[in-house]
């Protein structure tokens, strides 16, 4: 919680506009490791070649406003904090009104200033939620009173964050909006699990899918994605592992085709399952996943069991 604090302070515009602090004093607060990570205090860029070149230290600016009636369509990542973009949590200091979706984290939730308006209309399977409409209303409304307001989504708003009909509800109304993306699960859970989505030797294409579509009144065209050179990620598929484990076998794939489970990626209880699509279903039976839960199928998989980055128990620390 203490860098969760030094976070809220140094992202203050209160902070820069009024104390305007010095170098030597953001280091003190932060520490030297944070401060240096911050404002980029390395001066020279070494050449693989051997000639080094002196550059002027480059800074980050925290400066900006939240406008006054426009909506910021924002990122939250994939819950850590500390993916988090900063100009992502600028705006969660700034804004007058934050709406904001079931999977956001706490740690995210806690940069929103005391007195500030919240508005929770996330979805969740089996419960009642709030219609699309209305949050699209909602926004609408709080911007049409003069506010400025983040409409906060896990993830990154544009993938599969149903950011396209709220952009069609404020353009209809003639609200201003702006869109700061974030750092999507499929992401997070490779990096997590210390694997790239794509590689040379592994995929040279990557698809995005959404799971929904395995409906018994639709589902994917299983024959177009049984491919050995590329990588899919599946979202919201956790009830669907076994039909498409089916589906692709049945295209064309092995059974012995690599698939990986990561639930709650770049958080601390983050869980995952390896297997095949042929024995997928019977891991997932034997030792359920909680949601969010992302699904990884590629030969890209096989690089966790090598991968120097891949997550270890804090009882077994990598040795690098």
């Amino acid at each position: 919680m203490r860098a969760l604090s030094q976070l809220k302070s140094l992202l203050s515009p209160e902070l820069f506009r009024k104390v305007q602090p010095t170098k030597a004093q953001l280091s003190k607060v932060l520490g030297q490791a944070a401060f240096s990570r911050l404002h980029g205090l390395g001066h020279i860029v070494r050449s693989p070649f051997g000639r080094s070149t002196r550059v002027a230290a480059p800074t980050v600016t925290l400066d900006g406003d939240c406008q006054a009636g426009r909506v910021y369509l924002v990122g939250a990542g994939s819950g850590d904090v500390e993916l988090l973009t900063l100009k992502a949590a600028r705006l969660l200091q700034q804004a007058d009104a934050v709406v904001y979706d079931r999977l956001v984290g706490d740690d995210v939730l806690a940069l929103i200033p005391a007195g500030h308006e919240r508005y929770y209309v996330g979805k969740e399977r089996g419960h009642h939620s709030v219609p699309q409409a209305e949050i699209g209303a909602l926004l609408v409304k709080l911007a049409g009173q003069g506010k400025s307001v983040v409409r906060l989504k896990g993830g990154d708003p544009g993938v599969f964050g149903r950011m396209g009909e709220e952009l069609a509800a404020l353009a209809e109304a003639g609200v201003r909006a702006e869109i700061v993306p974030g750092i999507t699960a499929a992401s997070a859970a490779a990096a997590g699990m210390g694997i790239p989505l794509t590689d040379r030797a592994h995929a040279q294409q990557l698809r995005f899918i959404t799971a929904q579509l395995c409906r018994k009144d639709g589902e994917p065209d299983w024959a177009t994605l049984a491919r050995q050179d590329e990588t899919l990620i599946f979202y919201m598929g956790l009830t669907k592992v076994e039909a498409i484990c089916t589906g692709l076998r049945r295209a064309g794939l092995p059974d012995d085709w690599p698939i990986m489970l990561v639930a709650n990626a770049s958080l601390p209880e983050q869980a995952s399952l390896i297997g095949t699509l042929a024995d997928m279903p019977h891991k997932l039976a034997a030792s359920p996943l909680p949601s969010p839960c992302l699904i990884v199928v590629g030969s890209v998989v096989r690089m966790v069991e090598t991968s120097p980055a891949a997550a270890q128990p804090a009882a077994e620390p990598l040795v690098r």
